[in-house]
């Protein structure tokens, strides 16, 4: 036998130990467009795809990091569970923001850093007992191959209806949580992809509902800077818990979006302490912890004062942004079952384009060809394991547009899809 060929029979039989992985949507969308050149800097290219916003200077805001020191003890492993003055920092601004007056506060212990969102997800998800847990469709694309990996518990879909703008009311919540036997449930909020919000009474009302049924909420807050209905520009279900070490609510959040360092991968988990030192536990095994100066470096941001003006300035740049991608997508024809009530994605529907572009997988690749890129909305309507299979997509005809680019990328995006469109029609 060719010695070659006798290596390369070793080394199929070596891999067959390993699966596929799918490519979540954004990385699936990028490396579609890579292999038509782009890359992060090339200058031709709008990438409506992007899951993280614009990270350069804003009017108002606190000055970017740019430097980091590295403390001699940095040089050491940083502790699972996270540095502790970041961990008190961040139990602080929660209490000074949402828990002001009130009996229960948050502490350190309360509080897990982890090196990203999805390992502070990951490592809440590791810690789940063998339960009904519940997902929203649609929603966040990497949840799919997250739900799959632990097999401890079981995934149950609940579906929201782009009909009635994908409410869900506490009553719903009661309903699925007794009527699927769900003893927790995984949801960002703001909604990514659609940019629902869920907040204010109704949000009160899931949290006391969680409460009464003993149901975890586990709640993905990545976008809760990004709110552009209600009363507040900052939510977090944290406002309505009563008994931080009781109350089965825990969220997650970090400087990815809200604070626009999704290159530091710095991020935490919020809940009762028992929670807590169970996440640290699966950190043990599952990453190590997070990086040290990183870790350091993001005391000082999440400070209230830094933090409501970072917000304030975040609001200021990306309200303007939100109406000028939401207002051209419209005149182009793309309709919108909910207009972004946070985040800073747009949800589109495209059933009303000319017959060729009412697909979005076909919306994507003519979009590709204008070097424009999106993402099709069938990657949110996650399915772990696909077990769901012998059927499209609801969502084949939805498409998530992000309007986290600069304002000069977003206008010139859509003068090219306004071509696309009209050479369709």
């Amino acid at each position: 036998m060719d010695p070659l060929e006798s290596s390369a029979n070793d080394d199929v039989t070596e891999l067959a130990a390993f699966r596929p992985v799918p490519r979540t949507g954004v990385i699936y969308v990028t490396v579609e467009a890579q292999k038509r050149g782009f890359h992060l800097d090339a200058p031709d290219w709008c990438n409506l795809g992007q899951g993280q916003p614009d990270t350069a200077e804003l009017p108002g805001a606190p000055e970017r990091v740019k430097r980091i020191d590295v403390h001699p003890e940095d040089l050491d492993y940083a502790p699972v569970p996270g540095v502790w003055e970041l961990r008190e920092a961040v139990a602080g601004l929660y209490n000074r923001l949402f828990r002001r007056g009130m009996k229960s506060q948050y502490s350190a212990e309360n509080v897990a850093i982890a090196g990203g969102g999805r390992v502070a997800v990951m490592r809440a998800c590791a810690a789940i007992a063998p339960i009904h847990l519940g997902h929203f469709l649609p929603d966040y694309t990497a949840y799919e191959e997250l739900l799959d990996v632990f097999r401890r518990f079981l995934p149950i879909p609940i579906l929201l209806d782009p009909r009635d703008g994908y409410e869900f009311t506490r009553e719903d919540l009661e309903e699925e949580i007794l009527g699927r036997g769900l003893s927790a449930i995984l949801a960002s909020n703001p909604c990514n992809p659609t940019g629902k919000v869920v907040h204010g009474d109704v949000l009160g009302g899931w949290v006391e509902t969680a409460r009464n049924l003993s149901c975890a909420l586990l709640l993905d807050e990545f976008y809760s800077h990004y709110v552009w209905t209600g009363e507040q520009s900052i939510i977090s279900a944290a406002q309505y818990v009563e008994d931080v070490d009781h109350d089965p609510i825990v969220v997650f959040d970090g400087l990815t979006k809200n604070w626009r360092y999704p290159g530091f991968r710095v991020s935490w988990i919020v809940g009762p302490k028992r929670v807590i030192e169970s996440a640290a536990s699966a950190g043990s095994f599952l990453d190590g912890g997070g990086v040290a100066p990183m870790q350091r470096a993001a005391i000082d941001l999440v400070q209230e004062g830094p933090t409501l003006a970072e917000t304030n300035a975040l609001h200021d740049e990306f309200e303007e942004k939100r109406k000028l991608l939401v207002d051209g997508l419209k005149d182009i024809g793309v309709r919108f079952d909910v207009e972004p009530e946070g985040t800073f994605y747009a949800w589109g529907d495209l059933s009303e384009l000319p017959p060729s572009l009412r697909n979005s997988d076909e919306f994507f690749r003519a979009a590709l060809d204008r070097q424009v890129i999106c993402v099709p909305g069938h990657f949110f309507d996650v399915n772990p394991g696909k077990r769901r299979t012998g059927r499209p997509s609801r969502f084949v005809q939805h498409v998530r547009f992000s309007f986290g680019p600069p304002r000069a990328v977003l206008e010139e995006a859509l003068g090219r899809l306004r071509g696309l469109v009209a050479d369709a029609r």
